[in-house]
């Protein structure tokens, strides 16, 4: 997607040192617009954990150049297959909830399995790469999908906008290109379809008000940013026409985990006969559990994202 003019993705490997892995630093946004260099392992654990990158499809992504960094890591005094096992499992350990970063790992170790030491880097890249791809595919394919349903309402409103309204952040830097959430928006934008957002806050990482917010005002997509608990009041009013969120994890039968107060949105569109669709792909579906409720680990992190707030002062980000 554009940002001033530029086309970025979320991550990608250095054009002149593919030992660098990329990614566009998410906790300085929407204040700063910067990137990072990932070279390690670690490096690519602490950006998933302290959250410069986020977003299921991204962090499986982030995950996968993981185990190519890993290959770089490898010496002749280490067994490369216990090097590797032992990444998998540190990279998987980051954040629990999201499936795509242990379907992601997973995948790149099956793949390895059999490659030469020789040829891990040059194998483990281009799988990384393909990850990549599929991940913008499916997010192509799901604004594709979704465009009727926003094209449908607006022939039932007759052309005037169409509100949408979301929770979080599940556009184009979560999920490496388009978004899940956002690529039907961001489609119908340019179809010319008139349309406007509700962009959730989301405390306490304020994902909506900084990162969901700031991907719509780049791409001209008129939005108002709200409180969390406004949405129940703009759909007893008749003033939301459909709710669409992105997906941490989800169940074979269609249960669907995703940012804390998603449930109370849902709530609150049924109760007002709202259509409400979690938008996902399909490395997002964990095939291995059968009640979502009990087996999906929700994670319980700082308790300080809470009780503190990130901002400007003296042109410099602090929090408080």
């Amino acid at each position: 997607m554009l940002v001033a003019g530029k086309n970025y993705q979320s991550i990608w490997v250095d054009g002149s040192d593919p030992s660098i892995v990329r990614v566009i630093d998410q906790q300085r946004l929407p204040f700063f617009f910067e990137t990072r260099e990932l070279r390690s392992v670690d490096d690519i654990y602490f950006a998933i954990s302290d959250m410069t990158i986020r977003g299921a499809p991204l962090i499986g992504a982030a995950g996968a150049f993981g185990i190519y960094l890993a290959t770089l890591e490898i010496t002749p005094a280490v067994s490369p297959r216990l090097h590797l096992e032992n990444a998998s499992r540190y990279l998987i350990s980051c954040r629990p909830t999201a499936v795509n970063l242990t379907h992601a790992v997973n995948y790149m170790m099956q793949g390895l399995k059999d490659v030469p030491a020789g040829s891990l880097s040059e194998v483990a890249l281009k799988a990384a790469r393909e990850i990549c791809e599929n991940e913008k595919e499916n997010c192509r394919l799901i604004g594709k999908y979704g465009l009727p349903l926003l094209e449908n309402l607006s022939k039932m409103k007759k052309g005037t906008p169409v509100n949408i309204l979301t929770h979080c952040n599940a556009g184009w830097l979560a999920c490496i290109d388009y978004g899940t959430v956002t690529a039907p928006v961001y489609l119908a934008h340019m179809a010319g379809i008139p349309l406007h957002v509700w962009v959730d806050e989301t405390r306490p990482r304020n994902q909506g008000a900084r990162l969901t917010a700031w991907e719509l005002e780049q791409a001209g997509v008129p939005y108002t940013l709200i409180a969390d608990n406004t949405g129940g009041h703009l759909m007893q009013h008749g003033m939301v026409d459909i709710v669409l969120v992105g997906c941490d994890r989800a169940s074979v039968k269609g249960d669907v985990a995703n940012k804390i107060g998603t449930y109370l949105k849902a709530l609150a569109a049924k109760d007002n006969g709202i259509p409400f669709y979690a938008a996902l792909p399909s490395t997002s579906i964990d095939i291995n559990i059968s009640d979502a409720f009990s087996e999906i680990p929700v994670e319980e992190r700082d308790p300080e994202e809470v009780t503190s707030v990130s901002g400007i002062t003296g042109g410099e980000m602090a929090s408080v």
